[in-house]
């Protein structure tokens, strides 16, 4: 029985920092604007997360803001001041977005108690912790849809369904069917159409390969990304796009150095040197045959677009981003997960044992024989010469 409870009329949703968290977050604003219809919904966030939901209905207006500096706080407060928002709701769970959303005068601020910041909230929800009073292992999709429930008066999650079975996943308490979703707008497709005009293989299949990340620790090798390029060139026919930011674009260059593919081959390109985007990247992602990962970003990115998936683990749990995904014709899942050490005990966390769970122990076979088998599943046609 819900709890009676003010409705929002005016929402400011405090997004997540990072774009995967952001993707991760997009069920619980798809349930912000179903059961807030007559709500004007305004989102709080970093640069780059704009691009990400460009022409999204989930959210009417997206305030952006640097979170550098100690004035950080007040300049982002400035900024959302003036919209008159009554309630706001916290997916970070940092002290400086608690203090932006009380600067900016916000009467109800909803939020997890956490980093010293109770003090800050109206409504300090409790994070899920084991009995020990360690951070229980939950996926973000289920951490943020709870906080929406307290916002709506739903009954709050019961975290024990979070009990691990193996080393890879979790079950996740979003409803059945829910998925992430992102929008593609028509400038994001001509963008995409121009980048494939420009590598030649705009009527090709292609692979999308994405070897960089924020954290060195969770790169998998580049001279493995590159022999993996041939693989998917000389077996399946594929041409191959290899992802990275501007800063990553090096990265890019060296796989391209160390691959052994030829000009009688189809091509390998990289998607910094022909000026992609992260707007761009959606309707790759859609159009991709597969796409091979390290846990970044991109990997939310290809999930949201049902794109054949395979996402490598290293020394970070991936239970922390247990994801829904679409299924292939066979009832599959269009993901598989990769870890270093599949003998992990599930009650230990990979983020315990960085050394156990070496990204560089997932062998180059392991990675080829799962991405073989997306490929099956996902009915993709046999492209490779007679």
């Amino acid at each position: 029985m819900k709890a009676s409870r003010p409705t929002p009329l005016r929402l400011l949703v405090v997004l997540p920092s990072w774009l995967g968290d952001t993707v991760m977050a997009t069920p619980t604003l798809r349930r912000l604007r179903l059961a807030l219809p007559g709500a004007y919904i305004g989102a709080l966030a970093r640069p780059g997360i704009d691009q990400l939901l460009d022409g999204s209905d989930l959210i009417d207006e997206i305030h952006t803001f640097q979170p550098h500096g100690i004035m950080a706080p007040k300049r982002a407060a400035s900024k959302v001041r003036g919209r008159a928002y009554d309630t706001a709701l916290l997916l970070t769970n940092s002290f400086s977005t608690a203090l932006i959303t009380r600067l900016a005068f916000i009467p109800r601020r909803i939020g997890y108690n956490r980093d010293s910041r109770g003090v800050l909230l109206t409504d300090p929800v409790q994070p899920p912790r084991n009995p020990d009073g360690s951070w229980k292992l939950t996926p973000a999709v289920d951490y943020y849809w709870n906080l929406a429930g307290h916002l709506l008066g739903d009954e709050p999650i019961d975290w024990s369904i979070h009990t691990p079975a193996d080393c890879k996943a979790v079950p996740l308490a979003l409803p059945a069917q829910t998925r992430m979703e992102l929008p593609i707008s028509n400038d994001n497709r001509r963008r995409a159409d121009d980048i494939l005009n420009r590598t030649g293989i705009a009527d090709r299949p292609f692979a999308i390969l994405n070897p960089g990340g924020n954290n060195p620790a969770k790169r998998w090798p580049a001279e493995r990304y590159a022999t993996l390029a041939d693989h998917l060139i000389r077996a399946h026919n594929l041409s191959v796009l290899l992802n990275g930011s501007p800063s990553e674009s090096e990265l890019c260059d060296r796989i391209l150095a160390a691959s052994a593919s030829d000009a009688t081959r189809p091509a390998i390109r990289s998607l910094p040197e022909l000026g992609n985007t992260l707007g761009s990247l959606k309707p790759l992602c859609e159009r991709a045959a597969i796409t091979i990962t390290n846990d970044t970003g991109p990997r939310h990115i290809a999930a949201a677009m049902g794109t054949p998936l395979v996402t490598l683990f290293g020394p970070t749990d991936p239970r922390w981003t247990t994801i829904p995904v679409h299924t292939h014709p066979d009832g599959t899942p269009t993901e598989t997960v990769l870890v270093a050490d599949e003998t992990l005990p599930p009650g230990e966390s990979a983020n315990d044992h960085p050394e156990r769970c070496r990204i560089d122990r997932i062998c180059l076979d392991r990675v080829a024989d799962a991405a073989d088998d997306q490929l099956r599943r996902s009915g993709a046609p046999d492209n490779r010469p007679a």
